[in-house]
């Protein structure tokens, strides 16, 4: 499970700089929200191969959450503003509607990792 989170969180890094690159706007911006938890989902499986998608997926909302709400004060647009690596983790704005975006990144990241969870299983007891 570790090598499949390491390498989906290779392809969801790729996935947002190429959202980035091909949309402008709202779509690469709330899709990036999106994204950005469902790295988070992938970076929890790769540190605990074993965590279930629910508790995955909870852990990947709620630090998504928190980040986000962390910008209502002024601790990460100061960081933003002396590291690009800050300004790309923790975001240095808050906006409201992320909360949502992040929702539906972990709802995403939910069904992934339960879709995995199910070929695995079907391939352990030959029925798949």
């Amino acid at each position: 499970m570790r090598l499949a989170a390491a390498g989906a969180a290779v392809l969801i890094v790729g996935a947002g700089l190429g959202l980035r690159a091909a949309a402008a706007g709202d779509v690469a911006k709330y899709g990036g929200d999106a994204l950005y938890t469902v790295l988070l989902h992938a970076l929890v499986v790769l540190v605990a191969p074993r965590v279930v998608p629910l508790t995955a997926a909870g852990s990947a909302l709620a630090v998504s959450w928190v980040v986000e709400l962390l910008q209502l004060s002024d601790v990460p647009a100061e960081l933003s503003r002396h590291s690009t690596v800050a300004r790309i983790v923790l975001g240095s704005t808050f906006n409201p509607p992320d909360l949502f975006w992040y929702v539906v990144g972990a709802a995403a990241g939910w069904l992934a990792h339960t879709a995995m969870g199910s070929c695995a299983s079907r391939r352990r007891t030959g029925r798949g």
